[in-house]
């Protein structure tokens, strides 16, 4: 168990995580550096993720609920993409007692780099909602790219809600709001599902996960509010702002593995 004071800057992290996370992903940049500081040095890597997903499920709760009651997208565009995600989630808890995560860094910055590039080349991206394909076609696309980040977010996680938003945008046409939303369902499903299996192994530390979940939770609810309050133009600025902030975090990390 942390010290009060500890516990008191890793809530703080948490709350900061669930705000940033229910915009425009990112928040497991956030609260697994300050659970790598705070917890002891021998601490299992499932164990530190799995006490991650407890917290990250309760800001993502919170933020899909908002967006789901909003309208903002219908849920019925949800439940494929939410079903494909938690089975892709499945597989990569299943990966993460067998390999170490550390070798899709370097990949996930390119994959960052990239992402930004696009969108500052191409400043009308995400701003109007314009889909580019049929409706059963959008439905299976979408499953399909939440399967695939469903398993990544299950095997090591940093940087998936950003990565779903941007391929909602770019590839079905998405406006940022609307991404935003459908991202933050799929994420709450890949999160409940991962949370489940580390827990059910016993990889979680619930002195810490508890406190941090609450705290997550009320900033995954303040970010989807302030999300629908600002528009698409808004969340793609913090969009921007957060993926240059991974980029150099992540940078980091690989300069000092």
């Amino acid at each position: 168990m942390p010290s009060l004071p500890i516990l008191a800057l890793l809530m703080l992290a948490a709350l900061l995580a669930g705000f940033i996370d229910a915009i425009v992903g990112g928040g497991g940049l956030i609260t697994v550096p300050a659970l790598m500081i705070a917890l002891p040095a021998g601490t299992p890597l499932p164990t530190l993720l799995g006490t991650n997903k407890v917290v990250a499920v309760t800001g993502a709760t919170m933020a899909a609920g908002k967006f789901l009651r909003s309208g903002t997208l219908a849920w019925r565009e949800m439940v494929g993409p939410v079903l494909a995600s938690a089975l892709g989630a499945s597989g990569g808890v299943w990966l993460t007692y067998r390999v170490h995560g550390d070798f899709l860094r370097p990949v996930m910055l390119g994959l960052l780099v990239a992402m930004l590039a696009f969108t500052l080349l191409k400043p009308d991206l995400g701003h109007r909602h314009a889909p580019r394909f049929g409706l059963n076609h959008q439905r299976g696309l979408a499953a399909l790219i939440a399967l695939v980040l469903g398993f990544y977010d299950g095997f090591f996680g940093p940087g998936t809600g950003s990565l779903l938003i941007f391929l909602f945008v770019a590839v079905l046409g998405f406006d940022f709001l609307r991404a935003s939303a459908l991202a933050k369902s799929v994420n709450w499903a890949s999160n409940l599902t991962a949370m489940g299996l580390f827990v059910w192994q016993g990889s979680w530390i619930p002195s810490v996960a508890l406190g941090m979940a609450a705290a997550n939770g009320v900033g995954g609810y303040l970010g989807a509010h302030v999300a629908l309050s600002k528009g698409s133009r808004w969340v793609r600025g913090v969009f921007i702002g957060v993926v240059g902030a991974l980029i150099l975090r992540l940078g980091w990390q690989i300069l000092h593995i």
